[in-house]
């Protein structure tokens, strides 16, 4: 079983910068994956950052060069920085950890934490 607890989310302008945390707890030892995803104007998630315990971040293409996601070193927290935020931007923003499983993995989700952009 793992908890996710987002935090960090608020209101900026554009331009402007936030930072998300996201904190596994219980069987951390099993994240394979943790990133962030927020819902597009049809109600698909849409990846916006994640990474693996063995890799490097991938970013969603909206985000790439703005936006940077890091793990801590216990593999169980994510931070999304974000820079030069846009209004398009806005969204609840939901934490997602892959967790390895005995016979298949489980996905987890954060209850989400909003984001809103405006001038």
């Amino acid at each position: 079983q793992v908890q996710l607890v987002e935090s960090g989310g608020g209101s900026v302008q554009p331009g402007g910068s936030l930072t998300l945390s996201c904190a596994a707890t219980g069987s951390t030892g099993s994240i394979e994956t943790m990133g962030w995803y927020r819902p597009t104007p049809g109600n698909e998630r849409q990846l916006v950052a994640y990474t693996s315990v063995a890799g490097t971040p991938s970013y969603g293409q909206s985000v790439r060069g703005r936006f940077t996601l890091s793990m801590d070193n216990a593999k169980s927290t994510v931070h999304l920085y974000m820079n030069n935020l846009k209004i398009e931007d806005t969204a609840v923003y939901y934490c997602n950890a892959e967790v390895a499983g005995i016979v298949h993995d489980l996905t987890y989700w954060g209850k989400g934490t909003p984001v809103t952009v405006s001038s």
